[in-house]
């Protein structure tokens, strides 16, 4: 994953795909693009950029302590990223509280699909595990979509 400095230029014009999720009172929602502008498909590189917004809608405090990606492409090849928090940060949400960061990803193929969990702790220390639900990395060189 690459931090959002590396995404300027997105284009808005393209189409996004869009998921969402509520796990334990945690709302997980996610909008990906396809960005030609970081992408050489002659050389069979394909970046996305996804955005994703927490939103604490239970009544305790929580933070995102880790991260565990499984990013796919169109070959059914699975790579596993996971890590301390997101974007280097280890946000703490107090009831009510969003956070938002964008981020992105390279694939081999000009499509594919992720998905993952966020590893949370309450303020009391206990931990627990929120879905980061599945969706598309579609781009325009790949007709069929894996999700």
């Amino acid at each position: 994953s690459l931090p959002s400095s590396r995404l300027r230029g997105m284009s808005d014009a393209l189409p996004i795909s869009r998921s969402s999720a509520v796990t334990h009172g945690i709302q997980v929602d996610v909008a990906a693009r396809f960005v030609p502008e970081q992408s050489t498909p002659e050389r069979g590189e394909w970046f996305f950029a996804y955005q994703i917004t927490i939103s604490n809608l239970s009544d305790r405090t929580v933070q995102l302590v880790s991260r565990e990606w499984r990013i796919t492409d169109a070959t059914g090849q699975t790579q596993r990223v996971h890590g301390p928090g997101v974007v280097g940060e280890q946000p703490v949400l107090e009831p009510g509280d969003s956070f938002e960061y964008t981020s992105g990803t390279p694939l081999s193929t000009p499509s594919g699909i992720m998905v993952g969990d966020y590893g949370m702790e309450t303020a009391e220390g206990q931990r627990f595990t929120v879905a980061i639900p599945a969706f598309s990395l579609d781009s325009e060189f790949d007709r069929h979509s894996v999700n």
